[in-house]
């Protein structure tokens, strides 16, 4: 199999080439979507028998409708056939195959430029890797580039891949645990959760907690229907659920209303922004502690409503959440009181598409009351991965190992979080403590940075790498809000997602 950014950047390359003809770059990743996902159905149908366990035999396309049919067509009747197969597809309702192709058209119209994109581009190589277990990477690094491509516009902030696997690594959930992501975006947290529980569960995956790991246990929600697709497809090629299952991500407005299923594990990276789809506070959650029109703080209470008692958490959230005052205040008073607030990891600037982005992990367990008078939070561990820390989305991205030293304290006592051992970037601050600081003040620094050391132990290549990135950044800020008022409309957007990529996204 060719390299991921091999493949990826061929695509790439024919998507400069279609805008001439009229093809958008939104329509152009859409359309890509759509013909990878067959093509990877195809070939996880086609795998060796060593490398299915825990995904259902039965191909997840049907006949004729599947890669074959495609490329054994050309011309006028290659269209007609492709239009036919989204049509298909997308009448079968109720089902997760019904709804990655629901509304789905072709906005290819050239049979020239469909044929070579289908049998040139996308045909020949492989894009599944059979000793990763249908990891996708190719397919999750389309969608990256095309987050990228429309990053600030479209409000999305997807989740590192290394910074997923360290959460689900921290958290470790459990074989019959269900587990959710009020905004999961293209799933990179289920993905990886699932995937996580696969590799330590292997061989008790075959009974009835298999079965429903594959078909409930990890489900998720997701305001923006284009992206609960991808989610679907992301999900489907993972063997998470099966074509004629009920879909696992249901597109909705998490705060629209309170949670009628309640979950062991939530892994998320709620949207940043403020109000409701409306630009309102959530009134009409009775079940929130207070109104506000903040979204991340409407998602932590949320968030503790959606567990059960006994329940984890782990969720990336901006600074302010840390130390807004009012309903801020509040929230994280209740959030001490009622549940066991034990870590918080300090992220760096430079991991995420929207530089500048400020965030932190935040990992609770649900109790819902105090314990024998006392508050449920006795001490908060504070992570500081950000102070003298650098990275940038191009020269020094962040890997997995980067966190290995995090994800090693955090285990550090075991299940008792009172006997982890303290380090240069890792301590305890009481409950005591946090209480008596100024609105309930979490923004915690453990190191003290050594600003002009920090500033010399930059490489003139990285300071000069991290400026582009900011530029860069900008002009894509300017260029939404240009193509926006072209089209009359104001840029919209407050999806989140990983990977997860996620996007996978992987959010």
């Amino acid at each position: 199999m060719e390299s991921t950014s091999t493949l990826v950047n061929r695509l790439w390359s024919y998507c400069e080439l279609l805008r001439h003809s009229g093809v958008s770059t939104l329509d152009y990743v859409e359309q890509l979507t759509y013909l990878l996902f067959l093509k990877m159905a195809d070939e996880r149908t086609k795998r060796p028998a060593r490398f299915r366990r825990n995904i259902p035999e039965e191909p997840l396309i049907p006949a004729g409708r599947d890669w074959t049919s495609l490329t054994t067509r050309s011309a006028e009747a290659l269209l007609d056939h492709y239009e036919f197969v989204l049509r298909d597809l997308g009448q079968r309702g109720g089902t997760m195959l019904g709804e990655v192709f629901t509304k789905a058209t072709n906005k290819i119209h050239e049979p020239a430029v469909l044929e070579r994109l289908i049998k040139d581009l996308i045909d020949p190589y492989t894009w599944t890797t059979e000793n990763q277990d249908l990891k996708g990477d190719a397919y999750e690094g389309l969608l990256q580039r095309g987050a990228e491509d429309r990053k600030t516009g479209a409000g999305q902030y997807f989740t590192p891949r290394p910074l997923i696997d360290a959460m689900v690594d921290c958290v470790q959930p459990k074989l019959g645990e269900t587990i959710t992501d009020p905004a999961c975006g293209t799933g990179g947290f289920l993905i990886a959760a699932h995937a996580n529980i696969a590799a330590r569960y292997e061989d008790k995956l075959y009974g009835d907690e298999g079965r429903k790991l594959q078909t409930g246990a990890i489900t998720g929600y997701e305001l923006v229907r284009e992206t609960a697709r991808l989610a679907l497809m992301n999900m489907l090629l993972h063997g998470i659920g099966t074509s004629e299952a009920k879909p696992l991500i249901t597109v909705q407005d998490s705060l629209a209303k309170p949670p009628q299923k309640f979950y062991d594990i939530v892994l998320a990276n709620p949207p940043f922004g403020v109000g409701s789809v409306t630009g309102e506070a959530y009134t009409a959650r009775t079940d929130f502690w207070t109104q506000t029109t903040n979204k991340q703080l409407n998602f932590v209470q949320h968030i503790y409503n959606l567990l059960k008692t006994n329940g984890r958490a782990a969720l990336v959230l901006p600074d302010n959440v840390l130390f807004e005052g009012g309903a801020g205040a509040e929230i994280r008073r209740r959030l001490l009181d009622l549940c066991n607030v034990h870590t918080l990891l300090r992220l760096p600037t430079g991991i995420f598409y929207a530089n500048g982005v400020k965030a932190n992990v935040l990992f609770f367990d649900k109790t819902g009351q105090r314990t024998g008078g006392r508050p449920a939070t006795q001490q908060l561990w504070v992570y500081d991965f950000r102070t003298d820390q650098r990275f940038t989305l191009k020269q020094r991205q962040l890997r997995r190992e980067h966190l290995d030293d995090f994800v090693a304290a955090y285990h550090s006592g075991g299940s008792d979080y009172s006997a982890r051992k303290s380090t240069e970037r890792f301590r305890a601050y009481s409950y005591d403590e946090l209480i008596a600081r100024d609105k309930v003040n979490l923004d915690l620094t453990v190191l003290q940075s050594a600003s002009a050391a920090s500033a010399a132990l930059a490489s003139p290549d990285v300071i000069a790498q991290e400026i582009v990135d900011e530029l860069e950044a900008a002009l894509a800020e300017f260029t939404a809000v240009a193509r926006a008022l072209k089209k009359g409309a104001q840029p919209t957007g407050d999806t989140s997602t990983t990977g997860n990529a996620d996007t996978d996204q992987e959010r």
